[in-house]
């Protein structure tokens, strides 16, 4: 069988990666790293080594991180495949795995965290070299479901609202979940597709049906048909999102707009 990998596949893209290998032991304490995880991450600012793994992460991933590993330590038979998630950091999208290794009696002994850098996946290639200083925008926003990674087009997201830590995206085929933060995907999504209308939700401009409004309250109706209320928009985003949605301003005196107005 001809084992070669063609360009467009996985196995190609997988070749192309370096991997990234964090050592830690059974208290999750730092205890080796390849060349390319001292490359990757902030070693020389935070000095991991001989610390908890998670105390070298930003805070909104040390819950993730400490997740991961509680999920990694548990039965071996209940979790055979490695625990998956992606965080995000500077310029960067990081996709992690982490096994547990065990003696053996089967007793943990440690764990090892893996990470490929996937950025070139999920992000644009057509990014001008001026902007490779700010965060790359997202062409694809990784999702992960039963321990695998699947990428969505951000053409086909509706919107995306916060779970806490992570989010949840809707799409024409239902909604999804992503282990990055609103506020980290929100730092790479077009601006001019995208907009954060309220701290718990992001909007696809071009998925906005209607623009509604209930006594001061402004809501968001989306196309097709979608379970849960509308979006609501925080009061201090009318004005932009209006804007942007090409809707001109109220002249002062004039009659008020109708309750919804039709996209």
């Amino acid at each position: 069988m001809d084992a070669r990998a063609t360009p467009s596949s996985a196995l190609y893209l997988f070749e192309k990666f370096e991997v990234g290998v964090v050592h830690l032991d059974e208290r999750r304490t730092v205890l080796a790293m390849n060349d390319f995880a001292r490359k990757v991450l902030p070693v020389g600012e935070k000095q991991p080594f001989d610390k908890l793994v998670s105390s070298f992460h930003p805070e909104r991933s040390k819950p993730k991180v400490n997740f991961l590993l509680d999920e990694a330590s548990r039965c071996p038979v209940a979790n055979a495949t490695p625990m998956t998630m992606i965080i995000n950091i500077p310029e960067q999208v990081l996709l992690i795995k982490v096994t547990r290794l065990a003696d053996h009696l089967g007793t943990t002994t440690g764990f090892v965290l893996v990470f490929y850098d996937v950025t070139q996946i999920v992000t644009n290639d057509d990014t001008a070299p001026e902007s490779l200083q700010a965060n790359r925008r997202l062409s694809r926003i990784p999702m992960v479901a039963n321990h695998k990674v699947a990428f969505v087009d951000t053409a086909d997201v509706l919107c995306l609202e916060s779970q806490a830590h992570y989010t949840r995206v809707l799409t024409r085929d239902g909604f999804h979940f992503c282990n990055l933060s609103i506020g980290d995907l929100a730092a790479r999504l077009d601006p001019a597709q995208f907009m954060r209308v309220h701290r718990c939700f992001i909007v696809n401009l071009k998925a906005v049906a209607e623009l509604g409004r209930e006594g001061s309250k402004t809501h968001i109706v989306l196309r097709g048909k979608h379970p849960g209320p509308p979006i609501p928009v925080a009061r201090g985003e009318v004005a932009q999102l209006r804007a942007a949605l090409g809707l001109l301003k109220r002249a002062r005196g004039a009659a008020p707009s109708a309750a919804s107005v039709p996209i």
